[in-house]
Parts: structure tokens; C-alpha cells; sequence
């Protein structure tokens, strides 16, 4: 019974995972781009001149940043064990330290 309750355990957290990243950054990259288009009463949806909002670009930006961040972390968590690194989350950015 307690190997059932291991992989159920694993399978939530696969399916957590696979939520955040695989529906979640697409979103995060889709929110930033459609707030590019935020303006005055609509009008940067229909006129391409218009200038977009200062805080649509503050959150395009964000949303950017939160995408780079986690494409960033994957690849290092692909890369670094070619390296003979691993990465430790035990602070608040990823960082890579050697394995050991």
C-alpha cells in the first residue's frame, strides 16, 4: 500500500510540474505580449501607431523576465551535470555548485 502512496505522490508533483511549465510559461509569455497592446480606451488593439502604456510595458516586461528566468534555470539544470555541477536552490536564486 505505501508503494501506492509513493507514486501517487510522484505523480502529483510531475503533474504540478508539468502545469507550471507547460502551460504556465506559454501564459506568463501570451500575458506579456497582449499587454503590449494595452492603451487609452483600447485603441493600440486596432491602430498600429498607438503608443502602448507605460505599465503595459512594465508588465510585458516582467512577464519576459519570469519566462527568461525559468528557461535560464532549466538549461541549467540540463547543463550542469555535463560540467560535474549541480544546481542547489537553497537560496533564492539557482546556483550551480559542485557535486560531492
Amino acid at each position: 500500500m505505501q508503494n501506492v502512496v509513493f507514486a501517487l505522490e510522484g505523480a502529483w508533483q510531475v503533474l504540478l510540474a508539468g502545469l507550471v511549465l507547460g502551460c504556465g510559461l506559454p501564459v506568463f509569455y501570451a500575458l506579456g505580449i497582449r499587454s503590449l497592446a494595452w492603451a487609452q480606451a483600447g485603441i493600440a488593439e486596432v491602430d498600429r501607431d498607438a503608443r502602448p502604456h507605460p505599465m503595459g510595458w512594465v508588465f510585458a516586461v516582467l512577464c519576459g523576465l519570469i519566462v527568461a528566468f525559468a528557461i535560464i534555470t532549466g538549461l541549467l539544470v540540463i547543463i550542469a551535470p555535463g560540467f560535474g555541477m549541480s544546481v542547489s536552490f537553497a537560496h533564492v536564486f539557482p546556483t550551480l555548485v559542485p557535486k560531492g
